[in-house]
Parts: C-alpha cells; structure tokens; sequence
C-alpha cells in the first residue's frame, strides 16, 4: 500500500543491518581521521598561519612554515575523504529507520567535502607565492604578501561557509539516533543542537563579526561535546542491541492442553 503524503514520507521500516556492531565500528573509525585531519587542519594549521589583517605577519608564517602548509593542505583532502566514508557508513547502519532522512544526511557531507578541498588549493597557492621569489618579483614585497594573504582569507572564510554543512547533516544525524533506539536519546539530541550551534556560529561570523570572536568559543562547546561523544560511543559501544518490538509470552505461542483437546478432532 502506498502513502498518499507526498515526497518526503517515509516508506515502512526497512530490516536492520545484519552486522550493526561492525558498521558503527567502521563508522567511529572514519569520523576519528576526520576528526584528527579536520582538527589538525581547521584547528592548528589554519589559525596558526593566517593573521587577520596583517599581511606581512600571514606572509613571514607562511613562508617560514612550508612543510606545515603542505602538511595542512593533505590533513584537509584527507578530511574530505573520509567525511563521505562516515556518512555513507552511517547511511547504511541508520537507512532503515528512515531514507529520506539518512539521505539527507549525506548530501550536506558530499557539499562540505568539495568545499574543503577547494580550500586546500588556496591553502597550496598561497604557499607556492610566499616562497616562490618569482612573486615577489613580479609584485614587488608588499604585493606578494598581500597575495598570500588574500588566498589564506579566502581559504578561511571557504572553510568557514563549509560550516553549513558541517552542521546541516548533524541534524539528520541525530534524528536518525534518536530514532533508531541504536544509541542514547540524549546523544541524539545533543547532535540535534549542535546542528544548531554551527549555523548560529555561521551566521554571527559573517553577520558580526565583532561579536563572533567573543562567542565562538562558547558555540563551539556543543558542537565538540556532542560529536566526541558520537565517535566514542561508535568506537566502544558501537550500538545498542535491537529489541524485540513485540515479545509474546511462551505460555500465549502455545496452546495449552485443553486448547488442544477442545480443537482436535472429535
């Protein structure tokens, strides 16, 4: 029978995996690289070697720092390898409680993959122009500092917009979590707000910038929380086991004696 809701309903529950344990497991394994490679990238490279508004300082870092921004730029690809490995793992460990969500799911991954490595490029051409002399020749030293520092910027807020959808499949993430019965509802939850938090953080970035620096720290706290706590979880526990929906008692799936004399044959 066929639902009459409209593109977005859901067909009936399809049958679990047969192996959920292992999938969550492959799963925590992807999403700790693409932590370790995005935190190392997005988290100590990026900042490290990008000053905001000083290009002289953007440009000394970066061509003091050529093997770190060669290292940067291959923790961000392998990011935007393994982002899509974890959500297609995830997609085939939740796809039964719901399609269109765990759909939904890896689309936003998809986009932020190719964002970041767009990012990586300029990452790699503002290195190739700190330390290749030919740009400061052609652009004299204060024009190819200037370069570098508006490839690092453009890099940034790139990275920055990918942000959207580093938030958007957290939502679908967590409905699927929360759903599913796989993992703590309360997980689920968290991952619901930390959806939240990123697109709140997103939008104060470019909208106010002033007050961004001020609370970015703060509306990264859920964030973190919520997806350390996803990678743990698939690595340790993996999933919760299923439940029987229904469990009808032994003493109700057989008939009794008098049951069966009242119905035999006469």
């Amino acid at each position: 029978m066929k639902s009459t809701n409209g593109v977005f309903s859901e067909r009936a529950l399809e049958v679990a995996p047969a192996s959920p344990k292992r999938l969550a497991r492959i799963a925590g394994i992807f999403y700790l690289v693409v932590g370790i490679a995005g935190g190392f990238s997005e988290g100590f490279v990026d900042p490290f070697l990008y000053v905001a508004g000083d290009a002289a300082a953007t440009s000394t870092n970066a061509s003091a720092h050529e093997l770190l921004m060669r290292v940067g730029v291959i923790t961000h690809l392998t990011d935007a390898v393994f982002f899509p490995l974890t959500a297609v793992t995830l997609y085939l460990l939740l796809k039964h409680v719901g399609k269109h969500a765990a759909r939904l799911m890896v689309v936003p991954v998809v986009i932020a993959a190719g964002i970041v490595s767009i990012s990586a490029v300029f990452t790699f051409a503002a290195m190739l122009v700190a330390t290749d002399s030919s740009y400061e020749t052609a652009f004299g030293p204060g024009g190819s500092s200037a370069l570098v520092l508006l490839l690092l910027e453009i890099q940034h807020f790139t990275v920055l917009a990918a942000q959207v959808f580093f938030g958007l499949w957290l939502a679908p993430l967590g409905y699927l979590a929360y759903k599913s019965g796989l993992f703590p509802k309360a997980l689920g939850a968290m991952l619901i707000l930390a959806a939240a938090s990123y697109l709140a953080d997103v939008v104060v970035a470019f909208l106010l910038p002033g007050l961004a620096a001020q609370i970015h720290g703060y509306l990264g706290i859920v964030p973190a929380i919520a997806e350390i706590w996803m990678v743990l979880y698939l690595l340790t526990v993996g999933v919760r086991s299923a439940r029987p929906a229904h469990q009808t008692p032994a003493v109700e799936s057989a008939p009794s004696p008098s049951q069966g004399a009242m119905t035999g044959p006469k």
